[in-house]
């Protein structure tokens, strides 16, 4: 499951042996979610001090029957904790929006690209609406996805379902968007899509306007099946990337 690519490398600021990294969350039973950075299939989480420091301002919002609640989260060296958790029904989406700007050159040109980090968690397969600018969304079938981008339906992109074993298995969105995946083992599961899109704009920065020429898109969806097969072993917890 290696995503490499030398964008993905400048992006993160590390050697292009590097892999494309996404957020997702986790929430351990008892416990407030936590939005984690790096490759949940090879079971890689990012640290403080190292990569986790490139993050500006990651926030959540937990949506549930009583409304929406959005707050900031609060770095560890681990990940970034949201102020509350997702009860059976609710669901939970996180983007940072002003992780930095980054440079390429393409063809003797200099261009600036956006990395857009964002993730959502599903406690149940109910049919729900997009709030990402990329989002994964389940229908109200099981196992079953549709994607949007910018609130309409995306056709003909690959998303990955991978586990922390490192088990994965890909499959495209269909003309309308949607995507079906089965889910044989108890355990979680983290659903992957990103996109590149060359439409050149600018953003609210520190110090004003910040242009820039694309913007990558990545975003997960984290799912806990309570059913099925024992979950296969996870592998050693890999090594987090220095600090730079």
């Amino acid at each position: 499951m290696k995503k490499l690519s030398l964008v993905a490398a400048v992006m993160l600021g590390v050697a292009t042996s590097a892999q494309a990294h996404q957020i997702w969350i986790e929430q351990a039973d008892g416990e407030n979610a936590v939005v984690r950075f790096g490759e949940f299939g090879e079971n890689l989480r990012e640290a403080s001090p190292g990569l986790l420091d490139k993050f500006v301002k990651v926030t959540g919002t937990l949506v549930s029957a009583k409304g929406e609640q959005k707050s900031d989260a609060s770095k560890t060296a681990s990940g970034f904790t949201l102020p509350f958790k997702a009860a059976s029904g609710d669901g939970i989406v996180a983007e940072d929006v002003s992780y930095p700007l980054f440079t390429t050159k393409q063809q003797d040109k200099q261009a600036t690209g956006w990395y857009y980090p964002a993730a959502r968690l599903i406690t149940v397969f109910a049919a729900q609406k997009p709030k990402l600018p990329l989002d994964l969304v389940p229908t109200g079938n099981d196992g079953e996805f549709k994607l949007f981008f910018k609130e309409q339906p995306k056709a003909k992109t690959k998303v990955t379902l991978v586990t922390q074993s490192g088990w994965s298995k890909e499959a495209h969105t269909d003309e309308h968007g949607v995507v079906k995946f089965d889910m044989p083992w108890k355990g979680t599961y983290v659903a992957e899509v990103s996109f590149n899109d060359r439409t050149p704009g600018e953003r609210a920065g520190a110090n004003g306007a910040e242009k820039y020429d694309s913007v990558s898109y990545a975003t997960t969806v984290t799912y806990v099946n309570a059913n099925g097969l024992p979950p296969l072993a996870a592998g050693a917890a890999a090594k987090p990337s220095p600090a730079k």
